[in-house]
Parts: structure tokens; C-alpha cells; sequence
């Protein structure tokens, strides 16, 4: 019999899997999820602003209504970018692909398949627009 110790780091983890240890792919989605908000904010899972019970996931869903200019990385979007609008909404949109992958729910979770099928209409219109502007 062999027996194996899944790891996880605090912040990445899924719910299901820091509450009841249950294993899936859909841990996996949570986890690339949370490392979007990272990528895309310069903020980490594990920093001060986030409380006890706000998670980072939380407190993006709660700032993106402010708009992505608010959260975004500084280094990623600058007002006097000449794509600013164009970029703003391309983050804009891969943050909300982020939440739509760290849902609390796996079961609400989209499918890696179709979150690479996101990302590349994410791309293909910022491409679009960029060459339209």
C-alpha cells in the first residue's frame, strides 16, 4: 500500500480541500484562480489587507465594482498608456475570469478547458482593439 501527503499552501488552497481535505481538479481551478488575483494585483493571498475572514478572493470582488484601474498592478496599467482603456478592459475581464475560478463552489467553478478558451478571447480582443485604436 502506498500512501501519499497532499501539500498546499494557505492562501491557494481550495475551501473544500482546507475544510474537509477533498482532492479534484477543481482544487486546481481555485488555485490558478487566486494566482490571476496575484498576477494581476501585486497583491499576495497572504498579505496584511487581508483579514482573518476576507480572503483575497473577497476583497477583489469587492473593489473590481470600483474598476480595475483601482486594483490593478501600477506597473500593469498607467493612465497615459495609449491603450489605457483598451488594457483596462482586458484586465477587467481576466479578473473576472480569476473569480469566476475561485468561486467557494467547486461545482461553480469553470472547467480548465474552458478557461483557456477565456483567455484566448481575452486576447484576441485586446488584439482586435489595439489594431482599431
Amino acid at each position: 500500500m502506498k500512501h501519499t501527503m497532499t501539500l498546499a499552501t494557505i492562501g491557494y488552497m481550495a475551501p473544500e480541500f482546507g475544510s474537509a481535505g477533498i482532492v479534484s481538479v477543481k482544487c486546481d481551478v481555485y488555485s490558478y484562480g487566486i494566482v490571476l488575483i496575484e498576477t494581476f494585483t501585486k497583491k499576495k493571498p497572504t498579505d496584511n489587507f487581508v483579514a482573518e475572514e476576507r480572503t483575497i478572493r473577497h476583497w477583489m470582488e469587492s473593489s473590481l465594482p470600483k474598476g480595475a484601474i483601482e486594483i490593478a498592478d501600477v506597473d500593469l496599467l498607467k493612465r497615459e498608456d495609449e491603450y489605457f482603456i483598451v488594457k483596462a478592459n482586458c484586465i477587467s475581464s481576466i479578473m473576472e475570469l480569476a473569480l469566476n475560478c475561485s468561486t467557494e463552489l467547486p461545482e461553480e467553478r469553470k472547467n480548465m478547458k474552458d478557461v483557456v478558451v477565456e483567455l484566448k478571447k481575452i486576447k484576441q480582443r485586446l488584439l482586435n482593439n489595439i489594431k482599431h485604436v
